[in-house]
This record gives structure tokens, C-alpha cells and sequence, in this order.
């Protein structure tokens, strides 16, 4: 039994000494080249439906068209199955293949505002106008994923 535990005692220390105490970028681990833009919303109680309803007409309708000519990787909308619990209760996730996509561009302005229409912009802001009255934004964020070698 004394050699069990003096073996078992030279295994957790010699596990310790070799052990990192910090990790090295790129030695380590990776950085992703994607980038996500999560933001973090509280929807009030009973008002989910309602801020659907709302992004369906508004932000999934830009989302969509900026998926459809190349200028984000995916979009998605999360939302808490326990969703009175925490800061936040639904995500907006709009995910870029780099961080190239996310500089400003007249081209790429110019040819999703030929999809995005009058009509589009106008509903946009009256729906928008009515957001803080079901939710609060509670953050906004850029991640990228962290591979670990």
C-alpha cells in the first residue's frame, strides 16, 4: 500500500512540473479566422413572439440579403429555453469569414441598398422605433473560435 501511494505521489508531481501555467498563441492553440458578432438580448416576459415577429421584418430580412451576396458566412437567432434566467435571454449571431468582411465598403453598400428598398428602410425603422419597448440590447461582441492543439 506505501508504494501504491508513493508511486501514485510521484505521478501527480511529476504530472505538476510539466504542467503549463499559461498556454502560447499559435504554439498552444489557434485563433479562427471567422469572426462571430453576437449580440445579447433581454426579451421581456410574453414578448418573444412580438420581437420575432419584428427581426423577421427588419434584421433577418438584411441578414438574408447580405448572406445572399457574399458579405456574411451565416446568420442565427438563439433563444433560451429558461428564458427569465440570466442577462439575456436570445443571441443575434451574424458570423464573417474574416475580418476583412467587416470593413466598410461603398461597392457593398451601394449593391445591398439596390435589394434593400425604400419601402424596406421605412418598415425597418418603424419596427425598430418599437424594439425598446420588448427588449433591451444587453451587449454586443466579436469572437473568434479558439482551437486547441
Amino acid at each position: 500500500m506505501k508504494n501504491i501511494l508513493i508511486t501514485l505521489s510521484f505521478l501527480v508531481l511529476s504530472f505538476a512540473i510539466n504542467a503549463k501555467d499559461r498556454l502560447e498563441v499559435y504554439e498552444d492553440y489557434d485563433i479562427g479566422k471567422e469572426i462571430m458578432v453576437v449580440t445579447t438580448v433581454k426579451v421581456d416576459p410574453n414578448m418573444g413572439d412580438v420581437y420575432l415577429a419584428g427581426l423577421k421584418d427588419s434584421w433577418v430580412k438584411a441578414v438574408k440579403i447580405q448572406k445572399e451576396l457574399g458579405y456574411i458566412k451565416d446568420w442565427k437567432i438563439y433563444g433560451s429555453d429558461m428564458p427569465n434566467s440570466g442577462n439575456f435571454n436570445m443571441l443575434l449571431i451574424v458570423t464573417f469569414n474574416n475580418s476583412a468582411d467587416l470593413e466598410p465598403s461603398k461597392k457593398k453598400y451601394d449593391a445591398f441598398m439596390k435589394k434593400w428598398s425604400e419601402a424596406d428602410e421605412k418598415m425597418s425603422n418603424e419596427i425598430s422605433a418599437k424594439y425598446p419597448e420588448v427588449r433591451t440590447i444587453m451587449g454586443e461582441y466579436q469572437l473568434r473560435e479558439i482551437m486547441m492543439k
